[in-house]
């Protein structure tokens, strides 16, 4: 059995941010972490699609900008090719810098240098290749701009007054589609038009609408001739597939189903289109040529992301239990697959969690993945960050490690989760540490009945709010705990945020003002004196959505009231933590935190 350090070791894919295929299909660029840092990797094709199935990325695969400081993500080739944009990350701020890397000159650019404002990570190539359509809060509010690659200054094209995240260019040079945040979790598309003159006049931005009604739409993508506009939008429970004819401005529907249809992708002939089917904790790619059938394909039980796909098929991004995230190849005619990148050589022979539903508070079935170990009287609750995400058969190697030292693990998706419908999701709105925190305290009390003795707590994110909102309001359930990235304050937090971090707690917690009471209500931090348990918070001094001032606060009324606290503060890190021996510091002290209890 490896040691978590060594599992911690294991590199893999990025899968939070997209991968880039050049439009030659010659080479493809993926941000890796193989070094202990995040850097860019650019291989040939050809090479990762080795006839005995998969050629390591090691052998094939270069650094493109070791030189250059900093966590580098989000790839995306120039029409032609020549160039590569990324986002750049210096610190784990999140306040990304647009960078690109002329592949004929070698040079490397920051465009945004000497900035004082942040950038979303995903950005938006001109089909001239001149500029990029990028998201900058330098305004205040992320809106879109367009940014001369000729090191000009920025323009502001379009502000919609709510959050923007992604962004994508028709082909044509016509229109620009803009993703943003809208009411509660909710998702909005814009059409925003560039220099296209309709019947004499300028024309009008177009927001996507049924009857009258904002869709719920995100994750736009162009067909290639730019009449099409697919996107993944919620109709009712689901999310399913949509295209926007640009001429008619008729919705039409590629297909409607249960479980989430998500992240379209065109092949490069616009006769195919694809997209992620989720149900649950698994997932596969699904696709539709022409007037066919809808067919399936996958890797295996595990987590799909970020199609794309290219003439032999179809490239994305695969994880499972015992897989970490890597790029693969499956063949769209026979279902064959290829390993394009191979992170880890060995088999790990980690146990598959198995999808469970127990009774919450208020009799309400919940979901939740349970890693089971036979003969078991120590349990840890594991609560997922988002709190828009889901726990699936991913790649996990901290709690396949936890589950090595004899503690069953119980994963729940607690509403407020993705993956289970919009009801579901929606349930914590103007709720957050209420009936999420519930459902994850009836999971501690599922395990006691089940001849658990000790329940440990802990989660990250979101998930590390919820383990201090456990161990503060059911204080009497749990030996021990440990927030990883907490924030334990909403009123201080919200002050201390960027103002789409800001808006996202109103649209989810009310006016701060207005629902001042419910707000300290949910805040942990006023209620540490219930904490009877050791408390451990783990934090980054540079994270921009839960500010480590929190964690300290927390500590210092902690040791005030004699409790057992440690707090473990790494400056050089934001909310992920972006330096290998960083995650490992932390990881590894965490598990030894719960273990001092759960031994």
């Amino acid at each position: 059995m490896l040691t978590l350090p060594q599992l911690l070791r294991i590199p893999y894919v990025d899968s939070g941010l997209r991968f880039a295929i050049s439009p030659d299909e010659e080479r493809i660029v993926f941000s890796w972490n193989k070094s202990g840092t995040w850097e860019l990797w650019d291989s040939g094709m050809q090479e990762l699609s080795a006839p005995k199935g998969y050629a390591p990325a090691s052998q094939t695969a270069s650094c493109l900008t070791p030189e250059l400081r900093g966590a580098k993500f989000s790839p995306k080739f120039s029409p032609d090719g020549s160039m590569l944009a990324f986002a750049l990350d210096l610190d784990g701020s999140e306040s990304y810098h647009i960078v690109i890397h002329d592949f004929k000159t070698n040079i490397t650019t920051d465009l945004t240098l000497r900035i004082a404002y942040a950038h979303q990570p995903n950005m938006s190539w001109s089909p001239d290749g001149k500029m990029l359509a990028v998201l900058s809060d330098a305004k205040g509010q992320f809106a879109l701009f367009l940014l001369p690659i000729d090191g000009s200054p920025a323009r502001l094209i379009k502000n919609i007054f709510h959050p923007c995240w992604d962004v994508a260019w028709s082909p044509d040079g016509q229109w620009i589609a803009v993703e943003s945040e809208s009411t509660a979790s909710d998702r909005s598309i814009h059409l925003v038009p560039i220099n296209r003159p309709r019947k004499g006049a300028k024309a009008n931005t177009i927001q996507l609408k049924i009857d009258n009604k904002i869709l719920n739409a995100q994750q736009a993508a162009w067909s290639p001739d730019s009449k099409f506009l697919a996107f993944s939008a919620e109709l009712d429970e689901w999310h399913d597939i949509g295209l926007f004819n640009v001429e008619s401005q008729e919705i039409t529907w590629v297909n409607q189903s249960t479980g989430d249809d998500t992240q379209p992708a065109w092949s490069r002939s616009g006769d195919v289109i694809g997209w992620i089917h989720s149900e649950g904790a698994v997932t596969s790619f699904q696709f539709k040529k022409g007037g066919d059938a809808i067919q399936q394909v996958k890797v295996g039980d595990g987590v799909h992301a970020f199609p794309q796909i290219t003439s032999e098929g179809v490239v994305i991004l695969y994880e499972d239990v015992n897989h970490p995230p890597d790029l693969w190849k499956i063949n769209l005619e026979d279902g064959t697959v290829a390993q394009l990148t191979k992170s880890l050589d060995e088999e790990l022979g980690f146990a598959q969690p198995e999808e469970v539903w127990y009774a919450g508070m208020d009799g309400t079935q919940v979901p939740a993945l349970l890693y089971r170990v036979q003969n078991s009287k120590c349990a840890v609750i594991n609560i997922h960050g988002g709190p828009n995400w889901h726990l699936q058969f991913s790649w996990n190697p901290a709690l396949s490690f936890m589950v090595s030292q004899g503690w069953t693990v119980l994963a729940p998706n607690y509403r407020g989760s993705t993956g289970y419908g919009k009801r579901w999701q929606n349930a914590s709105r103007y709720d957050m540490g209420g009936v999420d925190a519930e459902d994850c305290v009836a999971g501690a009390k599922y395990l006691l009945e089940n001849g658990f003795e000790k329940i440990a707590v802990t989660g990250r994110s979101h998930g590390g709010y919820l383990t201090m909102t456990c161990m503060t309001g059911y204080p009497e359930l749990f030996a021990v705990g440990s927030a990883v990235v907490p924030f334990l304050n909403w009123i201080k937090s919200h002050k201390n945020s960027r103002e789409d971090l800001q808006h996202w707690n109103i649209e989810n917690m009310g006016d701060p003002e207005d629902n001042k009471d419910l707000w300290i209500e949910r805040s942990p931090y006023f209620f540490l004196d219930k904490i009877n348990a050791p408390v451990q918070m783990i934090c980054g001094a540079n994270d921009p959505r839960c500010p480590a001032s929190e964690s300290i606060d927390a500590r210092d009324k902690l040791v005030e009231l004699g409790r057992e606290v440690e707090l473990l503060l790494y400056e050089d890190e934001g909310h992920s933590f972006l330096k290998i021996e960083n995650v490992i510091d932390a990881e590894v002290k965490r598990v030894e935190f719960l273990e001092k209890v759960l031994k």
